[in-house]
């Protein structure tokens, strides 16, 4: 039995080794001395982590999504590394095009875009559009008759820590109208998407989604459309606490599931958080500390508003500190007014933690700096590159 067929007693967590930033850096960088919280990037760790992705997965060209880290030197790496990139924004795309990523090689992946953003889009030279409604159908053809559009479907989001299904994601029950939408207007429904939930621990969503892409295409094909794009979306999931199915176990699954589309359509996908989170730390520093209804209270200078949003979510990193006492519970909170600001509940941290010390949290390339916002008059977190 191929291991893509994985069974629910079989081992599919934690096969394969995971890399992250070598911590050493960290305490080099902060040799210089700390004025803010930052994001220590090691490039040499994306480049890796691209070229597994394209190991695991022959076939699948990634697009990386721009949403997950924007900074420039991040793109500038993942552009050198030969990926496409998925935007949401036309600020995104301008990123791109000032880096010279070539319009074409830009996936306008944001279901629901305003008229403006489409037609500065189709300026710049952008080809491709989701889709995911009637609407939205219409909307883009209107402005630009010749664009390429991909359908994204609903597809179920089970053993996602982030379910993403509800927002986006056209019903398969809504296909048949959209897609009799697209042949009214005489569009180019050129490709199908869609997305299997952010940090997917269970493989076989992949499997089911491009099943379900495959009955798309065929639905496509016998309107008297030319599919010849499915984009398998993003999800790939790293290490944080929680074991996660390596993405060699995850292409497996993709690989045969692929074995359905002849060869000449053209595969993507859209990770972010797989290139680039374990390439970085997240570093901040202890404000001060207060003991509340026998509760230990921790703030540190960076917090929800501050990059550390995920943890809301649920996201839980393996914080590191310089302290070695017995481990207890603390509630974590960032620097600001807000109420809302509070990062963690009932923590498990040293209990000799201080005023002044810092924190340290791996694997957090990721969506840290690029939700950090100036609120309160608190600074942006830097971004410093090796």
């Amino acid at each position: 039995m191929p291991r893509a067929a994985v069974q629910a007693n079989e081992p599919i967590f934690d096969t394969h080794p995971e890399v992250s930033l070598d911590f050493s850096h960290v305490k080099t960088v902060l040799k210089r001395g700390y004025e803010k919280p930052f994001l220590l990037i090691d490039p040499e760790i994306i480049r890796l982590k691209t070229r597994r992705f394209t190991r695991a997965m022959p076939r699948v060209k990634p697009y990386y999504a721009v949403k997950a880290n924007p900074d420039p030197r991040v793109v500038q790496v993942l552009r050198d590394e030969g990926t496409g990139f998925e935007i949401a924004s036309v600020a995104e795309l301008d990123l791109l095009l000032s880096l010279g990523v070539p319009a074409r090689e830009v996936l306008y992946s944001n279901p629901m875009k305003s008229r403006a953003y489409i037609e500065y889009a189709a300026h710049k030279g952008v080809e491709w559009f989701v889709v995911d409604s009637v609407e939205e159908v219409r909307k883009v053809v209107s402005i630009k008759p010749d664009a390429k559009l991909y359908l994204r479907i609903d597809t179920p989001n089970i053993g996602a820590d982030w379910p993403l299904a509800g927002k986006f994601g056209a019903h398969l029950v809504d296909v048949p109208e959209i897609i009799a939408a697209a042949a009214a207007a005489r569009a180019d429904m050129a490709g199908v998407t869609f997305h299997v939930g952010s940090q997917c621990r269970n493989p076989q969503n992949w499997r089911v989604a491009i099943e379900r892409s495959r009955a798309v295409f065929d639905q496509l094909i016998a309107a008297g459309m030319r599919p010849r794009m499915l984009n398998i979306g993003g999800g790939f999931p790293v290490r944080y606490v929680k074991p996660i199915p390596a993405i060699e176990v995850i292409g497996e699954v993709v690989n045969e599931a692929l074995e359905a589309f002849p060869e000449e359509v053209e595969v993507v996908a859209e990770p972010g958080r797989y290139l680039v989170s374990d390439a970085a730390y997240f570093v901040c520093r202890v404000v001060g500390t207060a003991t509340r209804a026998g509760r230990r209270w921790m703030y540190w200078d960076a917090g929800l508003f501050g990059g550390i949003i995920e943890t809301a979510e649920g996201l839980r990193y393996q914080i590191r500190t310089d302290r070695t006492g017995p481990m207890v519970p603390w509630c974590v909170a960032g620097p600001t007014c807000d109420s809302v600001d509070v990062i963690l509940q009932e923590e498990m941290l040293p209990e000799d933690m201080q005023e002044g010390d810092f924190i340290y949290l791996p694997n957090a390339g990721a969506y840290t700096t690029a939700y950090a916002s100036t609120f309160n008059g608190f600074p942006l977190p830097e971004v410093i590159v090796l």
